[in-house]
């Protein structure tokens, strides 16, 4: 390789990764800004997170084939082509239908732009401590993103409207181009690609229906009528996906590779990662503006510690592999999620400061290694042909897992929300509680039924917020637990055999 193509090549994955993750933080932290313009619900803000989620999860599935078929470097240019003109078409919106749909092709786009930055950094760098200062890099410079995105999200919302949120992705994604259509090599294995189309289309049905069926569930209840259905389907999609990837001679699913241990426990881990930490942002904005009444600037300030911790450790990673086990270190990074989140279940809307500091700065250091660990764990349990289906599969499970933390704990924090406000108000004796209190969570239109009303909204808030971070913290030990215990060390020539394979 010409000696700056490879520093180009490490710029392209770099800047597309940041590209992404900068979105995630900004949208995140706009969340109550595009409830009010928009004239939403909270159901219609998960929305807005979770069609990402869903189209990103679902479609990468075929990332990896359609790479392996066509090229990965076309495959990761067409990605952030398409990226920026969900951004634009986002940008464009008036009203809910259209800022879905552009997030809907934002997620389709990251599906192709971000398991294809893992292959592409893998064949830039064939020796495996190079390889591991790479990732380091990749993901410091991903947690950038994230500690910038709140502040530079706080000053675009305040002074250029929401819609500047987008605007933004524009003049980085056509850097993005221009840094990989020079320096990226092509690099194509037409024998490995699986082209499924019906598991492409049982993928979308149940991830889109478990989806609607867990947002639908904190707004009416599980049990009721389109909750329960829409649940239904997703399991019956489920179900009839696993009997065609059975069947097919090249399944969307790898399933042959869950075999190995290291590769089925270390993909797991990346859904509870997905599950806990990157579906937290959507609660932290709600909770530090909605629950403790903070400005969007003082909320995303108050959130980058989080990102300046996981970028800091994150470049510390590759020093840390050579002192520790790389299996442990995933599993203190999940121990150390968990620890941060489970505490939060203990945060209340008059918390000071320092509290949530230090569980912000505990969850970036689990994050610093957990996301780095996670990455080569996965590469080092496959051979190099069939790197690109691996890092498309890990990255699915975490969008999948992102897409359900934001569904299902997000009905959990709406439904405690409801109710503990709800016994508020009929404590004091306000008529017609249920109603105002549906109506207060859901929509964020508080009531002046009592003077103490708002503060009984940040009270109910934070108890959602409380009952959603202790799920998503025991979630992570558990992982902890399980990845300590059953993910074994292995010998480092079986690790070059299988790079090398």
């Amino acid at each position: 390789m010409h000696r700056y193509k490879r520093p180009a090549v490490l710029a392209a994955a770099y800047l597309g990764s940041f590209l992404a993750s900068l979105d995630i933080s900004i949208v995140n932290l706009a969340l109550p800004s595009l409830q009010t313009a928009l004239a939403t619900d909270i159901g219609g803000l998960q929305w807005v997170v979770s069609v990402y989620a869903v189209g990103l999860s679902a479609f990468m599935l075929s990332a990896g084939p359609l790479a392996d078929r066509y090229g990965h470097k076309r495959a990761w240019l067409a990605g952030v082509a398409l990226f920026s003109a969900g951004s634009a078409l986002c940008a464009l919106a008036q009203a809910l239908p259209m800022l879905l749909l552009g997030r809907a092709v934002q997620g389709i786009a990251g599906a192709l732009l971000i398991p294809g930055a893992m292959p592409l950094i893998t064949h830039a760098f064939p020796d495996p401590r190079a390889r591991a200062h790479a990732i380091g890099g990749w993901s410091a410079f991903s947690a950038l993103a994230l500690v910038l995105g709140p502040l530079l999200g706080g000053v675009l919302l305040q002074h250029f409207g929401w819609q500047s949120i987008f605007l933004i992705n524009l003049p980085l994604g056509g850097l993005a181009l221009l840094l990989g259509a020079w320096g990226i090599s092509e690099r194509a294995h037409p024998h490995q690609a699986a082209l499924d189309p019906w598991g492409q289309l049982l993928s979308v049905c149940c991830l889109g229906a478990l989806s609607y069926g867990l947002i639908r569930a904190g707004e009416s209840g599980f049990a009721a009528p389109a909750p329960s259905f829409a649940l239904g389907l997703a399991l019956i999609a489920l179900l009839a996906l696993i009997a065609v990837e059975k069947r097919v001679a090249r399944p969307l699913v790898p399933l042959d590779l869950f075999r190995d241990r290291r590769f089925a426990l270390s993909n797991l881990a990346s859904w509870v990662l997905g599950f806990s930490s990157y579906s937290s942002l959507f609660f932290f904005s709600l909770f530090l503006q909605q629950a403790q009444a903070l400005s969007t600037t003082e909320s995303g300030l108050r959130m980058m510690p989080t990102f300046i911790a996981s970028g800091a450790l994150s470049l510390m990673f590759g020093r840390l592999q050579r002192r520790f086990a790389l299996e442990h270190l995933l599993a203190w990074g999940y121990g150390l999620i968990g620890m941060a989140m489970t505490a939060m279940a203990l945060l209340s809307a008059n918390t000071p400061y320092w509290p949530l500091l230090l569980c912000f700065v505990t969850l970036g250091l689990g994050m610093g290694l957990a996301v780095p660990a996670t990455g080569l764990v996965v590469m080092n349990a496959v051979p190099a042909s069939r790197a690109g289906i691996a890092s498309a599969t890990m990255n699915a499970l975490r969008q999948t897992g992102m897409s359900l933390g934001i569904a299902l704990l997000g009905s959990l924090m709406s439904l405690r929300a409801s109710a503990e406000l709800t016994r508020l108000l009929t404590v004091a004796g306000v008529d017609d509680a249920a109603a105002l209190a549906q109506q207060a969570v859901a929509e964020h239109q508080l009531s002046s039924a009592t003077p103490l009303f708002a503060q009984a909204y940040a009270t109910a808030m934070a108890a959602g917020f409380n009952l959603a971070m202790l799920a998503a913290g025991l979630s992570s030990l558990g992982c902890a637990v399980l990845l300590q215990r059953q993910l074994p060390v292995p010998s480092a020539s079986a690790t070059n055999e299988r790079a090398q394979g």
